[in-house]
């Protein structure tokens, strides 16, 4: 009995210092076990980042810009923020408007205490703690004292955008490009011998798939004129796209991103498709079935042209972007005015992968949907086009957008774990604007540490260091790193 005593004691006291370390944000955060914690700072905290999809500008990596003040760094096109504020009764002045920088600093500070419990919470002291070892808590009391000295350091030169790049430990940037882009940034880069961080481009032709939207036929000019070709027809629009997948991978890009926010397919001739491009190209909207064989078309050559290149395939789904009409007129789109979309997803997605695979021509795939409905869904559809002896080559991708928070990644990682294998899983991404935002990787490390930490602790899973410590490993970098093989010449370090 004594004995007994004595190891409940132990076990007390073990788990007392757990949770003295696991207070707000300390150095256990999330992490609420030992096994978790063992996993965490054993092998996944000190690893590097490989960011395969981001909105980070690439003009601003080569011109190492500095920021003027944190409003610049934190608020400045960041929709995450723009609707916490929003909902906070913030006026569009301070969030959008012609307010000041500090005024909008103001009130945001006066807005993240009541984001408990939204992970931008979380995501705020992170970046604080991490990038500027300020480990108060920002209110309106603190707002001044914190204003002051973030931007102190941010006009030290340790602070410029590489400085934030490195001082975050990123390996590779995958920035996102449109095919007309003329990469000039990304060709700069590469010229650099003074910062050993990949910025790679990813292709991103949306505007190109996008018929009947607004501006369709302007972009085709643009997309003549950067592939050196007239555009005429629809096979002359084809081998325009084709000459910039090139020129993309040239520069070591690897992987392309279409928001395909509602999933369709409808098989169609050619010619078919041929007066359909035509028809928009004068100026003219194509029918709803028009649409799908259009889009249907181009997605299937492109993953062709992607498989012969080794590329990855990001496909984002069920995005309902621009909903309210009276604030995209009065500030266009990316403001944070989007949703979840519920549109069927499993058959046509089914039907593209099928039309690829049978030709042998299913290239590396990521899939995302903005509705976790879909979780299952996506995590049972990967295994139906697996092989080629690609570990994973079919993903079911990271928590997308209005998912990337505690429940949403691990909700995730549970589903994919219980269809699929989450040991081959190639884990996170930033999708972000802000040069600030690597501290989500660190977020989610710490979840997949604690998910697994959760395995063990129900007996689900052996206490296999070595075992576990590979898989946290694997899916915290190596996963991603050997999935995509960026070009050698093009990574540094």
């Amino acid at each position: 009995m004594g004995i007994l005593i004595k190891m409940f004691s132990v076990h007390k006291m073990i788990l007392k210092g757990l949770n003295d370390l696991n207070l707000f944000m300390g150095e256990n955060f999330l992490l609420l076990n030992e096994v978790a914690v063992d996993l965490y700072h054993k092998y996944a905290k000190s690893l590097p980042i490989i960011d395969y999809h981001c909105h980070l500008s690439p003009k601003e990596i080569y011109e190492n810009k500095k920021f003027s003040n944190i409003t610049e760094a934190w608020l400045y096109g960041d929709h995450y923020k723009w609707r916490a504020m929003r909902a906070n009764g913030i006026d569009e002045e301070f969030i959008t408007g012609q307010a000041s920088d500090y005024e909008k600093y103001l009130a945001w500070a006066k807005t993240v205490p009541m984001t408990v419990g939204n992970p931008l919470y979380n995501w705020t002291h992170l970046e604080l703690q991490r990038f500027f070892g300020i480990y108060e808590l920002l209110n309106e009391k603190t707002a001044p004292m914190i204003w002051e000295k973030v931007n102190q350091l941010l006009n030290k030169e340790e602070f410029t955008v590489r400085e934030l790049i490195k001082k975050s430990g990123v390996e590779v940037i995958c920035t996102t490009d449109d095919p007309v882009d003329s990469l000039e940034y990304h060709q700069n880069l590469i010229k650099e011998n003074d910062f050993d961080v990949s910025v790679l481009p990813s292709f991103r032709p949306d505007k190109g798939l996008e018929i009947n939207r607004e501006g369709f036929g302007l972009w085709v000019e643009k997309l003549s004129k950067a592939a050196s070709t007239s555009i005429n027809n629809y096979d002359d629009f084809l081998t325009a796209l084709e000459s910039r997948v090139d020129f993309f991978h040239e520069l070591g890009g690897r992987v392309s991103d279409h928001a395909i926010d509602t999933m369709m397919f409808v098989n169609a001739e050619k010619s078919d498709v041929d007066r359909i491009f035509k028809q928009a190209l004068s100026g003219e909207k194509v029918s709803p079935e028009d649409e799908k064989k259009y889009k249907t078309f181009t997605l299937v050559f492109l993953g062709k042209k992607y498989s012969s290149l080794g590329w990855a395939m990001q496909l984002h789904i069920n995005a309902l972007r621009n909903n309210n009409s009276r604030m995209l007129d009065k500030l266009g789109s990316d403001t944070g005015f989007d949703c979840m979309n519920d549109d069927l997803v499993a058959k046509p997605l089914c039907q593209l992968l099928d039309t690829l695979d049978r030709e042998d021509a299913l290239p590396k795939i990521i899939l995302y949907s903005l509705n976790p409905r879909d979780n299952q869904l996506l995590a049972s559809i990967i295994g139906s086009f697996q092989g080629g002896g690609i570990r994973g080559k079919i993903q079911f991708g990271t928590a997308w957008w209005f998912n990337d928070h505690k429940d949403g990644m691990l909700d995730q990682m549970k589903a994919l774990a219980n269809i699929g294998l989450f040991s081959q899983f190639i884990g996170m991404l930033t999708d972000s604007r802000s040069f600030l935002s690597y501290t989500r990787h660190e977020y989610f490390r710490r979840l997949i540490c604690q998910l697994v930490g959760e395995w063990v602790e129900n007996g689900e899973v052996p206490n296999d260091s070595e075992l576990l410590g590979d898989i946290v490993q694997g899916v915290s970098y190596y996963n991603v790193k050997e999935y995509f093989q960026f070009k050698e010449s093009m990574v540094r370090g």
